[in-house]
């Protein structure tokens, strides 16, 4: 996606990076067309917090619930200086609840799929704190 939004705009690959906006549920004929640039990405769960679709940011877990549905998330390329700045926590996301894998080349694990930016009025700490993550795929 990054290396289309480059070469369709004409830019250095090397400025081009991915901006991450929260999509509001309701109208779902929005997500059967595809966007202008990037793609819409469905189908990600939360641990360790839930995502409040009416604020449309982060906030706590409901008691005994571990694991719940993110909203849609945009995955837009922009340039680095285009980034849009607001609070978030800068979640990572992984394959699966173990959050463990093979150390690749890369320094990553093997299960590390990305980091995404979530709104959220908390300082990023609260949620490193309670160990929140996206998932792909959970396991029962």
């Amino acid at each position: 996606m990054l290396q289309n939004f480059a070469r369709k705009h004409k830019l250095p690959i090397d400025s081009i990076v991915f901006d991450f906006q929260a999509m509001p549920n309701g109208d779902e004929t929005v997500f059967k067309t595809k966007p202008p640039d990037g793609a819409f990405c469905d189908g990600i769960f939360m641990e360790g917090c839930r995502f409040d679709f009416d604020a449309m940011k982060l906030t706590e877990s409901a008691p005994k619930v571990l694991y719940t549905d993110a909203p849609t998330f945009w995955f837009k390329p922009t340039t680095v200086d285009k980034r849009d700045s607001f609070p978030h926590y800068l979640c990572p996301i992984y394959r699966t609840a173990e959050r463990r894998g093979v150390l690749a080349t890369t320094g990553h694990s093997s299960n590390f799929v990305i980091n995404i930016t979530i709104p959220s009025d908390e300082p990023e700490n609260h949620w490193i704190k309670r160990g929140v993550a996206g998932l792909l795929s959970l396991s029962y």
